[in-house]
């Protein structure tokens, strides 16, 4: 008996241990009740899953398609509203920046510091993100292979980062289009131990939309089992309760009542 009770806890604590990170939240900042309505699914999934996923959303989308589009509440108020939602919710928080001055506000409220894809060989902005000594997610850029992050890694360890992720987004393939390459991933865990797979903006057709960006959320399921056959340490989903009223990145944002399955399959 005392063995079979050794083999369960330590099963236990294997599983533990090897559980994915999982990150979801809304695209961009809509509103502090959208906030709300995605912590709560969020924490729901939490205590019947034993997860800890992590709570995402932008402050700014400094790069979407058209000048017109809608961008976030800004950074001061932003920082506020995610503040609002570790605080009430007890969920660590990850937000992405843009321009390093805005790295060290972002830091004083996130756990983790994301560099978007586009972005990420901008030296300044991982420098600056590393300094706030929260872990650093960089995204793979679409125009970059996994083994090309070794050096936007190299920036952020060399300038003090504690610990570093990396996340496959899928790559450019011709013009509106995305493909997923996903030797990227055991590729990119020669460089750290923690890959992710976006599952959501991997399934983006950029700039497809008529002045934004198209995707085919379908898929996304898909995205995710096939990051998991490849080793993926982690997955990230946007998700929204109404993608289709999404006002940044809809198509390609899962439904978020389909959250708690998808998240059940890869566990």
């Amino acid at each position: 008996m005392g063995s079979f009770n050794y083999l369960c806890i330590n099963t236990f604590n294997l599983v533990t241990i090897m559980q994915p990170i999982l990150i979801a939240g809304p695209c961009v900042i809509e509103s502090a009740e959208l906030l709300d309505t995605v912590a709560q699914k969020i924490v729901s999934i939490n205590n019947h899953l034993h997860t800890d996923i992590i709570f995402k959303a932008s402050f700014d989308k400094a790069n979407r398609t058209s000048i017109h589009s809608f961008r976030g509440p800004g950074l001061e108020k932003g920082l506020q509203m995610l503040d609002e939602v570790k605080q009430k919710h007890r969920l660590r928080v990850l937000t992405d920046i843009h321009e390093s001055w805005q790295a060290e506000a972002a830091g004083q409220v996130v756990d983790v510091l994301q560099i978007p894809a586009f972005l990420c060989r901008q030296t300044d902005l991982l420098v600056a993100a590393a300094k706030t000594g929260k872990t650093v997610n960089i995204k793979k850029a679409q125009f970059l292979s996994g083994r090309d992050m070794r050096y936007p890694v190299e920036k952020a360890l060399e300038a003090g980062a504690k610990e570093v992720w990396l996340t496959e987004r899928g790559n450019s393939f011709g013009y509106n289009n995305l493909v997923v390459d996903f030797r990227n991933i055991p590729d990119m865990k020669e460089i750290v131990q923690t890959v992710i797979m976006d599952c959501t903006h991997s399934v983006q057709r950029p700039g497809a939309g008529n002045g934004s960006t198209s995707g085919d959320r379908q898929f996304v399921p898909a995205m995710a089992l096939a990051a998991k056959a490849f080793g993926a340490t982690g997955y990230f989903f946007e998700v929204h309760p109404n993608p289709d009223k999404g006002l940044s990145d809809g198509p390609n944002m899962l439904e978020l009542d389909k959250l708690e399955d998808l998240i059940t399959k890869l566990l």
